[in-house]
C-alpha cells in the first residue's frame, strides 16, 4: 500500500520501534512528521536522517511529552499518528517524573492533539506487555482474556513495578479520552522488542538479552 501524498506523525522517533516505523513509512512513500527530544543530537537523529527517502519526506520536531501542546504543530495536517514515545526504566530513582509523569501527561498531552485536528483518522498508541501483565489473576481456563484485561495499579505499586504502571495508567487514560472526544485510536501491546538496531545504542529489551547472554540479569525484570 502507497502513502503517496499522505502525511503521519511519528512521536519518540529515535527508538528502538519508532526508527522502524520511520523506515517502513518512508518506504511506502509516506511524508513522516518525527518527533525527538533534541533534534541537535546526532546519536538521536543521524541513523533516521539516512533513511532512503528521509531528505525528501521526513521532518524532525522538538517536543517535550509534559508540554501541552508540544505536539500540536506535529500532528496539523497529518492522516495519522504513531505516538510510541514513553520512558522506559526499570531502576527510576522518583518513578513519578522519570515515568509516570511522562507517559501518562505525555499520552494524553498526543492525543489532546490529535483532537484538534479533524484530518487525523487514526492514531496508533504504543502500549506496553506491562500493562497487561500484572494482574493477580490465575491463568485458568475459566478466566475469560480480552480487551478488559490490564495490570492492577494497586498491585503495581505494592511490588513497585512502577514502569508496568506508568503504562497501564498511559493506556487506560489513553482508551478513556479517545473514547470521549470521539477519537479512533488502536493500542499495541509489545513483548520483547528485539530485532537488527537502527538506533546507535540498545533498547532496553536488547540489553536484557545481553545481560542474560554475560550473566548480569536480575530476577523479576518487570
Amino acid at each position: 500500500m502507497s502513502g503517496e501524498g499522505k502525511v503521519v506523525s511519528v512521536t519518540g522517533a529515535s527508538g528502538f520501534i519508532a526508527s522502524w516505523l520511520v523506515k517502513l513509512l518512508l518506504q511506502r512513500r509516506y511524508t513522516v512528521k518525527a518527533t525527538v527530544r533534541d533534534p541537535n543530537d546526532p546519536k538521536k537523529t543521524q541513523h533516521l536522517l539516512s533513511l532512503d527517502g528521509a531528505q525528501e519526506r521526513l521532518h524532525l520536531f522538538k517536543a517535550d511529552l509534559l508540554e501541552e501542546g508540544s505536539f500540536d504543530s506535529v500532528v496539523d495536517g497529518c492522516d495519522g499518528v504513531f505516538h510510541t514515545a514513553s520512558p522506559v526504566a526499570l531502576d527510576a530513582i522518583n518513578p513519578q517524573a522519570e515515568l509516570i509523569d511522562p507517559a501518562l501527561k505525555g499520552t494524553i498531552n498526543v492525543l489532546r492533539s490529535c483532537s484538534k485536528v479533524p484530518s487525523v483518522k487514526r492514531v496508533v498508541v504504543t502500549s506496553s506487555l506491562a500493562s497487561v501483565l500484572l494482574t493477580g489473576k490465575p491463568l485458568t481456563p475459566e478466566v475469560l482474556i480480552d480487551e478488559s484485561w490490564f495490570s492492577d495499579p494497586a498491585l503495581c505499586k505494592e511490588s513497585k513495578q512502577w514502569y508496568v504502571l506508568s503504562k497501564t495508567l498511559a493506556e487506560e487514560a489513553a482508551w478513556n479520552f479517545s473514547k470521549e472526544n470521539g477519537i479512533d485510536m488502536v493500542t499495541i501491546n509489545p513483548g520483547w522488542v528485539i530485532g537488527p538496531l537502527l538506533q546507535p545504542t540498545l533498547n532496553l529489551s536488547a540489553e536484557q538479552v545481553l545481560n542474560l547472554i554475560n550473566g548480569t540479569l536480575q530476577q523479576n525484570v518487570f
